[in-house]
């Protein structure tokens, strides 16, 4: 595993070291008296009812448990939910949330800088037994200690049957070098699953690459830019393009294809040979957080088996959680039998992470990776 960067890289952003190891500093919790718990989450992340109004699994913890839930939808981009909460978090005050969902390099970058509460295991029964295999020690918290995915989220190779008109795609290389999709094809622009699939179809491990490795991959896609191989690099808009065809085939997050394949028939997609990308996005406890144990008794309600395929039946990304797949199959049975929601053997030994970055490391990437996108 790599160092994800000690205290010299804890001057993140221009933040001054705290002076300690990550840790976090817990605030008096007031979980016993306040029946509450501030959860913040992406958009469309989580199960709804059929009004629209009301979230299932929120309803189902709150007649167990008496625990009420404030949920917010109002994560739409790590850089920018950062920048919300980190003058709070540098001044030791607390967020106004119990529970946050980021992605894996910032859930990292927070653990690293001492921002997030250590968990309390013996709160977390079912978490600690159900957690998948393959989530269970990344190198930023190994054995879990300060998070625990919410979902898995897998990248893969999408494409729209009609605009290929029979050209094969089935590997980065086919992406970046078919001069039958030029002006067709979409790049990410979150760089470590752009870089990360074309490190892979380099025949490179995304988990321990060198700087060289790093720049080798870059140029790549910049020959592509060059020639105008690539139409452009998205966000989560690419799923548009990808249906109406702008797009011939593109990488992708498997959450959304699931989506789009239920919607549009001409949509599907490939892992390729040399591998896919798998991140999380991850619960965790910001300092200071006043109901830190209402807050683990609701991560540990979504590692129960049903709890998780009633949220997984709903938005379609990889459960974390062990043991979904015949409560899953009650709901929909094509989910639980979908590789994309429930990664058979096969799926798994073809996953692969991205490795954590010093401070250092991610800002240089960052900025080549800026250039290239010309973001």
């Amino acid at each position: 595993a790599f160092a994800a960067g000690g205290l010299g890289a804890l001057s993140a952003c221009g933040i001054p070291p705290a002076g300690r190891a990550p840790g976090g500093t817990p605030a008096d919790d007031h979980s016993a008296r306040e029946k509450t718990v501030n959860f913040s989450n992406w958009t469309e992340y989580i199960d709804v009812a059929d009004d629209n109004k009301s979230h299932p699994t929120l309803d189902t913890f709150r007649r167990r448990t008496g625990i009420k839930v404030a949920y917010t939808e109002d994560i739409n981009d790590n850089n920018e939910f950062f920048g919300k909460i980190k003058p709070q978090l540098a001044a030791g005050q607390d967020t106004g949330r119990d529970l946050i969902v980021v992605t894996d390099w910032l859930a990292a970058r927070m653990i690293r800088l001492g921002w997030v509460q250590k968990l309390d295991a013996s709160h977390l029964p079912h978490a600690f037994a159900n957690l998948s295999a393959q989530f269970r020690s990344p190198d930023w918290d190994p054995g879990r200690a300060y998070s625990y995915p919410w979902q898995g989220i897998s990248t893969v190779i999408a494409y729209n049957k009609k605009a290929l008109d029979g050209v094969e795609v089935r590997s980065v290389s086919d992406l970046l070098d078919n001069p039958k999709l030029k002006g067709r094809v979409g790049f990410l622009s979150e760089m470590r699953d752009s870089v990360g699939m074309t490190l892979l179809d380099m025949g490179k491990d995304p988990a321990r690459f060198t700087d060289d490795d790093y720049d080798a991959a870059i140029a790549r896609l910049q020959k592509a830019v060059d020639k105008g191989q690539i139409r452009r690099f998205t966000g989560n808009d690419y799923t548009a393009d990808l249906t109406k065809g702008d797009f011939a085939a593109c990488v992708a997050w498997a959450g959304d294809v699931v989506q789009l394949k239920a919607d549009s028939p001409d949509v599907d997609f490939v892992i390729p040979d040399s591998g896919y990308l798998t991140s999380s996005d991850n619960m965790l406890i910001p300092n200071k957080a006043r109901h830190k144990t209402n807050a683990e008794r609701l991560i540990d309600f979504y590692y129960e088996p049903e709890q998780a395929a009633a949220l997984a039946a709903y938005i379609n990304y990889v459960t974390p959680v062990d043991g979904v797949k015949p409560w899953l199959a009650k709901i929909d049975r094509d989910a639980a039998a979908n590789p994309l929601i429930v990664p058979d053997k096969v799926m798994q030994a073809k996953s692969h992470a991205f490795r954590s970055l010093s401070q250092k490391e991610e800002t240089a990437y960052e900025e080549k990776f800026a250039k290239l996108t010309g973001a």
